[in-house]
């Protein structure tokens, strides 16, 4: 059995989904009961279990379990409830991981790359305490995944496999629930399929042109090809960055979206509001050798190939 927390998210409900077609064992979604986002199931018996029944579920189906694959969290980086954070995002964690050490039970769990804040000590997944020192996140998820990593890199008693997955900029299907945090992928198409004009932020840094903010996107469907490699790879362990190592600008992406959506760019530059600008990231670039020298070799969809994959077969065939 591989339970997922998070199950009803974006990315958990592609991997269940993905997990499924596999027809391997039994996948088991751990979200709240209301499910709202039921419909981002292929399987509509899926079984599903609440955040509140979680511990009660992992003790009663101990020997059946095999992996969690924990992706549940608060994941908005402007959300300033530090109590809703630390009960969500840490507390949970550290449950989960002393309860798989406790019974020997493997644990893939979700970073980010937004524990790398500014970007000013770069993008490597290092698991030295001196370096991991040196980040500084810009918002409170960011710190709740940060504080998680640091934990498990000092810990002498581990679970069998434990590793860090931290996501960089993820688009792709059954994102529409995440309201403001949905990809610009989304966000761009929304605009352009309703003939609306696109608008990016104006740089107000002098490094970078307006509209030339660069970020590593990366398509759902190469994170769950990661996620699945780590589910084989039963004896590899530690913290992993999940980017392409290309990162690409948001001007890059209206004019793919436009172009996959057979539309006329029509793009205006917009003040970076003042709320977010000090927080604000104009590059992420994953560093991805680590991965790649653990041994995964496949290779990542290119942006243009993502977003005409995403708004081909899904937003429009929607």
């Amino acid at each position: 059995m591989i339970v997922v927390t998070g199950g009803a998210g974006f990315i958990g409900s592609n991997l269940i989904n993905f997990l499924e077609s596999q027809n391997t064992q039994e996948i088991v979604s751990v979200d709240w009961n209301n499910y709202e986002n039921a419909h981002y199931f292929k399987n509509k018996n899926l079984k599903k279990v609440s955040p509140d029944n979680l511990e009660l579920f992992l003790n009663k189906n101990n020997k059946s379990i095999n992996l969690i694959i924990h992706l549940g969290a608060v994941t908005s980086t402007t959300e300033t409830d530090a109590k809703l954070i630390i009960n969500n995002n840490i507390n949970l964690s550290l449950f989960i991981w002393s309860w798989c050490v406790e019974n020997k039970k493997r644990l893939i769990y979700a970073s980010s790359a937004a524990t790398y804040g500014d970007g000013s000590n770069n993008f490597d997944d290092q698991e030295k305490n001196n370096y991991l020192s040196k980040l500084t996140p810009l918002n409170l998820y960011g710190w709740s995944k940060h504080l998680f990593d640091k934990f498990i890199v000092n810990q002498k008693k581990t679970p069998p496999q434990y590793v860090g997955l931290k996501f960089f900029n993820v688009y792709g299907p059954n994102e529409f629930h995440k309201s403001e945090m949905r990809s610009i992928v989304l966000k761009i198409f929304q605009k352009v399929s309703k003939n609306q004009t696109v608008e990016l932020f104006r740089s107000h840094n002098p490094r970078y042109k307006d509209g030339e903010q660069m970020r590593d996107f990366i398509y759902v469907k190469d994170v769950i090809n990661i996620i699945e490699w780590f589910v084989d790879k039963k004896d590899i362990n530690g913290i992993f960055n999940v980017g392409t190592g290309k990162p690409r600008s948001f001007y890059d992406i209206a004019c793919s979206v436009f172009k996959n959506s057979n539309m006329k760019n029509k793009i205006k530059f917009i003040n970076t509001p003042k709320n977010i600008r000090e927080q604000y990231q104009y590059f992420t670039m994953a560093n991805i050798k680590k991965l790649r020298k653990t041994g995964y070799k496949k290779k990542f969809f290119s942006l243009e190939d993502g977003i005409r994959d995403y708004i081909r077969n899904h937003l429009i065939a929607d």
